[in-house]
């Protein structure tokens, strides 16, 4: 299905970075100091950061025509509430947190500020701590009491504070203002904060369209040729048009959608007739909620319901048609939103359905390191970042570091874990959403993306890695950084992770009633896009390009660069079938006579004791096994450049893979992209011709195409019968493994009998225009 979406429309800033050697795409080791000085079970993954608190309750009691605001000031820092217009008790609860890294003070001071619309505010009164006098809070001890202090200046009034030391552990940390975002002002305060996301719960929705009664059309001289258009949302799929020389159509289709609780949408049918090739007529519609559906849970058949349309265009006639239509919520599948190869989730959408967890993921988003500058700042590079983690349908965030290059997040989250088949993906992304004049206006800038498949893992292990972000510009690859990450995967039962490898991936509705391709590849667009919308309407939002970016959205878009990666990477795998075939050719021509002659030794041992053979494979197998244990990977799996084929590729092929679709090139370029596309095509086209055409010659052994061939091989067939009945198998064994082997001055240099009589078959390639 083609569908009309610009592709890396964004224009992200492209860093100017010097060639990058072969290490900077290594995997590092890292040794981060995970825990700090108090190991905990829920932030054992990162590193301990101590905080101040200050939490900011009310006040009561201040002058009257005051527009009170509070300041937190610790040294340069400056955090501040929002002012409330002529209010004497205003309440804000907001909390502060300042890093104790960064503390150059040894004092804290709360003002109480009046705030003015024309020139300085002024200023009502302040309250001093001394930072040697604060207490320390650990979770999971109960959260600190605020107090009423007096404000001491120039008013009157109390203000009602809480100040304690802490950790990123404590449960104000996600909601608090940060001082490493101080310059955040505005809505860009709510962007710059860590929260969870959970994904919409998505249903396949399947409406059988099967029949009609009573469709009248408006000129009764002709039979119509009716259609239904089935809407829900932004998705519309049609039947095939009918002509029915009856009042009563027949289509018994299936039509499939995507659709999120709560149910928002409404489905909505429309019989339309085609009277003009570019015109049609409406002739009823059926407007339903979605919650009145039957949600099914496995393949049971749903009993159908007859509806009753609205008429159009027969005045006040009290006429109506009928809709005969069997729909229902498909509970039973998993509702793709994400790339196949790359899938978290393979729960079905019922919850009754769900099996136990089998493990849990904890990972630790430590920081990053040698970010690139995203943005120009104050005549400089600079670059907002935060850390966005995906699996399942849960979603992380992680705070916004502002103005720095090696950004410090130290954020613990966990997920469970219901197959081992399955990748967590992490990305990086600039934030441009702080104070922005004209929110919505920009879009945040991707630096990089990390995948880690949780089967590659070794259970209980903690693995602390800096991972390369890769980023593919039109100018090529970029390294923008290092992502440092701590991860683990807890198995809760051996047994069962044992049973979920001999266990379907998918639910087993995608086997009994599977669906095709076309429409696997159109709802997962479908389901990506209505969790984008879901999750841009959260506060603060996860925008669209983020989800998109973490969705893989563009991953069937044509790219020359990745077939060349594909076919590079079936040409490994056939690698190994090439090498034994050149082995086993030096064997036959004796070019060491020493391997030779143990092929011959091991060829009669197993023909002696064909019960050995079978053994002595799996055997083989083993031991190969045990033998590479010593060489296994210690790291888990990341972005290879070179395998990508992304560090060899054309400059013109990088920008045919960024442009648009449709595309916003130039004639020329266009013509000699699809001229190029045409060769390529053309040998790919000769070399399924090829494929085919062997496999119609072994059809025609027997269709008597050629009588001569077919009489032939049936006598050689008859013949071979015969020998191979009367003669042990042994023999026969024997007879062609020598003959096989046989030495190259016994053997001549022209095609073999049989592959000459082969090559001599016809196919159906003489048939072809």
């Amino acid at each position: 299905m083609n569908r009309l979406r610009n592709r890396h429309s964004n224009h992200e800033p492209v860093p100017d970075v010097s060639p990058l050697r072969q290490d900077d795409y290594e995997l590092k080791h890292t040794s981060p100091h995970l825990g700090g000085e108090r190991l905990t079970s829920t932030y054992d993954l990162v590193e301990q950061t101590h905080h101040l608190y200050v939490r900011v309750v009310k006040a009561k009691e201040l002058p009257l025509g005051v527009d009170p605001y509070v300041e937190v000031k610790l040294g340069n820092y400056r955090g501040r509430t929002n002012h409330f217009e002529k209010k004497t008790n205003p309440e804000w609860n907001q909390v502060f947190a300042f890093s104790k890294d960064r503390v150059q003070s040894s004092t804290l001071e709360v003002y109480l500020k009046d705030k003015e619309m024309f020139g300085r505010d002024e200023y009502v009164g302040r309250v001093v701590f001394d930072l040697n006098e604060v207490p320390t809070r650990v979770p999971p001890d109960s959260p600190l009491a605020a107090q009423w202090y007096r404000v001491e200046g120039r008013g009157h009034g109390e203000i009602m504070l809480a100040v304690w030391m802490g950790t990123q552990a404590d449960e104000a940390f996600p909601e608090a203002w940060h001082s490493d975002a101080s310059f955040a002002h505005g809505e860009g305060v709510f962007n710059v904060r860590s929260k969870v996301y959970v994904s919409p719960k998505l249903w396949y929705l399947r409406v059988n369209v099967i029949e009609a009664q009573d469709v009248i059309p408006n000129d009764r001289m002709r039979a119509p040729e009716v259609s239904v258009k089935v809407e829900v949302g932004n998705q519309v799929l049609r039947t095939k048009r009918t002509l029915s020389r009856t009042m009563n159509p027949l289509w018994n289709e299936d039509l499939m959608f995507v659709v999120a609780e709560p149910f928002e949408e409404h489905l909505v049918l429309t019989i339309e007739d085609r009277v003009h090739h570019l015109r049609d007529e409406v002739l009823g519609t059926l407007r339903l909620p979605l919650a009145m559906f039957e949600k099914r849970l496995d393949h049971r058949p749903v009993h159908s319901r007859w509806f009753n349309l609205e008429r159009y265009g027969v005045g006040d006639m009290k006429f109506s048609s009928r809709l005969h239509l069997r729909v229902c919520l498909e509970g039973g599948y998993h509702v793709l939103d994400e790339s196949t190869l790359y899938i978290s989730d393979q729960r079905p959408t019922a919850k009754q359905l769900w099996k136990r967890p089998c493990g849990i993921l904890e990972v630790g988003i430590l920081g990053a390191h040698g970010l690139l500058p995203m943005k120009i700042k104050d005549g400089r590079g600079s670059t907002d970042a935060y850390c966005v983690a995906k699996y399942g349908q849960k979603w992380v965030r992680t705070r916004t570091i502002l103005d720095t290059l090696s950004p410090k997040w130290n954020e613990q989250y966990t997920w469970e874990v219901y197959d081992p088949c399955t990748v967590i993906t992490l990305g990086v992304f600039d934030n441009c959403h702080l104070g922005a004049e004209k929110p919505g206006t920009e879009r945040d800038a991707r630096i990089g993306k990390v995948r880690i498949r949780l089967s590659t893992l070794e259970a209980h292990r903690i693995y602390t890695h800096a991972y390369p972000l890769l980023v593919l510009h039109p100018s090529g690859v970029k390294k923008m950084g290092e992502l440092q990450l701590a991860v683990r995967f807890t198995t809760l039962s051996l047994a069962n992770m044992v049973y979920l490898y001999g266990h379907p991936l998918l639910p087993k509705m995608h086997y009994l009633n599977p669906l095709t391709v076309n429409q696997v590849d159109t709802l997962r667009y479908q389901a990506m896009n209505i969790v984008a919308a879901r999750l841009g309407r959260a506060e603060p939002p996860l925008r669209k390009e983020v989800v998109e970016y973490m969705l893989d959205v563009d991953s069937n878009m044509w790219s020359m660069r990745r077939s060349k990666a594909n076919f590079f990477r079936i040409m490994s795998l056939l690698s190994g079938l090439f090498s034994v075939n050149k082995w086993f050719n030096n064997v036959r021509e004796w070019k060491n006579p020493v391997t030779t002659i143990l092929v011959h030794v091991l060829f009669l041992i197993l023909l002696w004791y064909p019960e050995l053979i079978l053994p002595t494979i799996f055997l083989y197998m083993f031991l190969i096994g045990l033998w590479n244990y010593r060489f296994r990977a210690r790291h888990p799996p990341h972005m290879d450049p070179k395998l990508s084929w992304a560090e060899s590729v054309h400059p013109d092929e990088l920008d045919e893979e960024f442009d648009t679709f449709p595309t916003s090139r130039s004639p020329d370029t266009v013509r000699m992209r699809y001229d190029r596309i045409r060769s390529i095509a053309g040998r790919i086209q000769t070399v399924v011709g090829d494929l085919a055409t062997q496999g119609e010659r072994f059809g025609s052994l027997l269709s008597w195409r050629d009588p001569r061939a077919t009489s032939l091989f049936i006598l050689f067939s008859l013949g071979s019968a015969v020998v191979l009945y009367m003669t042990p198998f042994r023999v026969v064994a024997l007879v062609t493994g020598l003959y096989m082997l046989r030495h190259p001055r016994f053997r001549s240099k022209l095609p073999s009998v049989p592959s000459n009589f082969f090559k001599r078959l016809p196919a159906k390639s003489d048939s072809l225009l």
